[in-house]
């Protein structure tokens, strides 16, 4: 899996700007699932990117003030065995949060 990801109709995240960090994951799958790094943390440094609109990135810098850190948003995802399908669930999650960010105003 690898981007740009589609984030609504033209707009998408190019693969550079999403960094990734894998970890041990609690998650389902027995004894194995703690010796892999399943978990994935995918973070996107909304503050400073390019490749959103000017009116979206404001608006979701706004609507996403109490997720960020330093203007970067992150998502977990470790409900998976497989890191591959964790990393699809986690930027499946930052897509959404950032098309729910500007849903409203059109």
């Amino acid at each position: 899996m690898s981007g740009p990801y589609v984030i609504r109709g033209s707009v998408s995240l190019p693969e550079a700007e999403l960094m990734w960090r894998f970890s041990r994951s609690s998650g389902p799958g027995g004894q194995h699932v703690n010796t892999t790094d399943s978990q994935v943390e995918l973070r996107f440094d909304l503050a400073r990117t390019e490749s959103l609109p000017p009116v979206w990135k404001e608006r979701a810098l706004a609507r996403l003030a109490d997720r960020l850190v330093d203007g970067v948003v992150s998502v977990r995802a470790s409900e998976h065995r497989s890191q591959w399908r964790n990393r699809e669930t986690a930027a499946v999650r930052l897509a959404s949060l950032l098309a729910e960010a500007r849903a409203d105003w059109g």
